[in-house]
């Protein structure tokens, strides 16, 4: 990925909270007919001595090839995209005074790269399925659990998926916000972005560079 040492972010905590708020990852690899992706839901687990930067876990249906790939030699990689949206150059000072502006795109992504590992175990799975649960359901006015479901059930399900995981051996981000441009831009992009009417990524990356000018102010 081309980054610019203006755009790069290199903060462990910054790029783990990224993959937390927008979990579902693609995943990258290559395959028996070239390059394939598998587009997953994914918890990013702390740095350990062997995943010196975090170690990602999902599952997979048991009747994707994806898990039969692991232990091959090629690292796999993992695109998580952020907020994102179309930045217009009338927000830009120049655009009022010369009119040498253009419209640019905006972003936030991680690519996170490690070994792929399968995990086919039950116990394993059902953890991993329980704390994933637990996350998206947070917000639910009555949170359902695997637990509400019967016993038998679960059971049954948990045999038709395998575990996958990635001890991380590289991650980089990409913060594209504006920072190569005037503190007046950034602050007017967040301000054009914020009321942006299809609230959502863009509003999101407004918020981000609002923060990032504090930040750096």
């Amino acid at each position: 990925m081309y980054t610019p040492s203006t755009f790069r972010e290199e903060r462990l905590d910054v790029l783990h909270g990224l993959i937390a708020a927008h979990p579902l990852g693609a995943l990258v690899r290559h395959g028996a007919d070239g390059l394939c992706a598998d587009h997953l839901p994914f918890e990013i687990a702390a740095p350990t001595l062997d995943a010196p930067f975090g170690i990602l876990r999902a599952h997979v249906a048991r009747a994707n090839p994806l898990w039969r790939a692991a232990g091959s030699e090629d690292d796999c990689m993992v695109i998580f995209q952020g907020p994102r949206a179309y930045i217009t150059p009338s927000w830009y000072a120049e655009k009022q005074r010369s009119g040498k502006e253009v419209p640019t795109f905006n972003y936030a992504v991680v690519h996170a790269h490690g070994p792929l590992r399968a995990v086919d175990d039950a116990a394993w799975l059902l953890a991993l399925v329980e704390r994933l649960t637990a996350r998206h359901e947070a917000d639910q006015a009555a949170p359902w659990k695997v637990g509400d479901a019967p016993a038998g059930y679960i059971e049954k399900l948990l045999k038709a998926i395998v575990g996958i995981e990635i001890p991380l051996a590289r991650i980089t981000g990409k913060w594209k916000l504006g920072q190569n441009r005037s503190t007046q831009d950034q602050a007017s992009m967040a301000h054009g972005l914020a009321l942006d009417t299809q609230a959502g990524a863009a509003q999101a990356l407004g918020a981000l560079i609002a923060a990032n000018v504090k930040s750096a102010s």
